[in-house]
């Protein structure tokens, strides 16, 4: 039993309080990841073709950092109430082991952010869209994945390339080495699209004209979603964290008071 006292009692209460809210956030931290590894922007194969895919791995050790949280949370709620030591340290321990993943999953998310540069999709664009002369399975797998989403990409941003239509021009490429530049400046998605999806004049299209073409570049289009994820869960995650250190401290405490 702990030792008798208003302030052991109150501590008691703002410690069931503590691990509440720590069930809470490890749920919502659970959907957040499921959410982003989802991927509901369909950006995914983007990043795998980079051989990166380091944001997605912080994402899926959130889901067991949320899973092990809101577990936990219930054993230290249990503990609390009961005054037992035994369960509170086995609480604390294995707190300590969530704590240490949680820590590296968002170093992770929040680190990878300015690895995410125009350079990095550009040179995965250039090398793998069209290409059907593969190595292995693998990397056939990669390059159709990579033609799909740009495709779907510069389909419904209305976008095209990293920076814009002269990505396709300045810089070698397999679609460049299959195509004459008179014939596919750039792929035919780059084009306005009509109604039923076609080019709404594929003549100005080809020259450049104006209103036929979509000049604008698709980098935000794939960085802006990737960042605000990774940073939700960075940040939702260090939130968690200071929180977290907080309970933890006042549970070590109440541990300490506890008598044999």
């Amino acid at each position: 039993m702990a030792k008798s006292g208003d302030g052991i009692r109150i501590l008691q209460g703002l410690l069931v309080f503590g691990n509440v809210v720590i069930g809470m956030c490890g749920i919502a931290l659970t959907a957040e990841c499921i959410f982003f590894v989802s991927d509901p922007h369909g950006l995914y194969p983007l990043l795998e073709a980079t051989e990166n895919d380091d944001i997605y791995a912080a994402a899926w050790i959130g889901i067991f950092v949320g899973f092990a949280l809101f577990a936990l949370s219930i054993l230290g709620i249990v503990g609390v109430i009961k005054s037992n030591r035994t369960l509170l340290l086995v609480y604390i321990i294995l707190m300590l082991i969530t704590y240490a993943f949680e820590m590296a999953s968002c170093i992770t998310a929040a680190t990878q952010r300015d690895f995410l540069t125009p350079n990095l999709f550009l040179k995965q664009m250039l090398e793998r869209y069209n290409k059907s002369d593969t190595d292995n399975n693998n990397d056939k797998w990669m390059a159709e994945g990579v033609t799909k989403t740009w495709d779907e990409l510069m389909l419904q941003k209305h976008c095209c390339g990293v920076r814009g239509p002269s990505d396709w021009q300045e810089y070698t490429s397999t679609f460049r080495s299959k195509h004459k530049d008179a014939d596919f400046p750039w792929p035919h998605n780059c084009c306005v699209m009509d109604a039923q999806g076609s080019p709404v004049n594929l003549d100005g299209c080809k020259l450049g004209v104006p209103g036929y073409y979509n000049s604008n570049g698709c980098y935000d289009a794939i960085s802006g979603p990737m960042n605000t994820q990774a940073w939700g869960v960075a940040w939702f995650g260090f939130a968690i964290l200071c929180w977290t250190f907080c309970v933890l401290l006042g549970t070590m405490f109440y541990w300490s008071r506890i008598e044999y």
